[in-house]
């Protein structure tokens, strides 16, 4: 089993994994701009992942098929999981909180299995919004936070999370980004990463 992880899609994915816990447990202690930025960089290796598996010759189908189970597997923890302990986070672990982060957990599930079951359109797109978006959102809503104050920005989270869950399992076909939006996702992730690591610092 051990020998699939020193294939390079793999390790990337696994570097995403990593990110995933991490900003997991760091949501989980209520740090939450360091949460974003763990989140962030998990986006960029889930993107990463896909496009050194397409540059790689040589793999075989065991090494691919391998690399698409750990993807989907990954893919729950930081795009189901994270979001979910991030809101119950947010919300102080309240009981009202709950059935939001269980309706994202499953949304996850269901989103992942059915990508895994039809994959892409014909004509190369998602149904539904990608579930990696849902991350990429949360991380430039999140910077208005302190604009309006815990209470009220928890409700905004809360609607947002839950509105972006059914656009995750909607029939409506979002465009595959790839190419050149590896730059800008890139360049928006160094970006956020210099915004949320100044607001952490100067939080403390």
């Amino acid at each position: 089993m051990l020998s699939f992880a020193r294939d390079l899609p793999n390790i990337c994915s696994l570097a995403g994994l990593v990110c995933a816990v991490a900003a997991i447990w760091l949501a989980i202690r209520g740090n939450f701009p360091l949460a974003i930025i763990g989140i962030l960089w998990a986006v960029l290796f889930d993107w990463m992942d896909g496009i050194v598996a397409r540059r790689m010759a040589g793999r075989t189908d065991h090494q691919r098929n391998f690399g698409g189970q750990l993807d989907t597997l990954i893919d729950l923890v930081s795009f189901g999981v994270f979001p979910a302990v991030f809101l119950l986070s947010y919300g102080d672990f309240s009981l009202w909180f709950l059935p939001g982060a269980l309706l994202i957990v499953g949304a996850g599930a269901i989103r992942l299995s059915y990508f895994n079951v039809f994959g892409l359109n014909e004509d190369h797109t998602y149904t539904g919004l990608a579930l990696d978006m849902n991350a990429l959102l949360l991380s430039f809503v999140f910077l208005f936070e302190t604009f309006l104050g815990h209470t009220a920005f928890s409700f905004v989270l809360y609607i947002l999370l839950v509105a972006l869950l059914m656009f995750n399992l909607s029939s409506l076909r979002t465009p595959k980004l790839a190419g050149k939006w590896f730059y800008v996702l890139i360049g928006y992730t160094l970006i956020l990463t210099g915004l949320y690591t100044f607001i952490a610092m100067n939080s403390t």
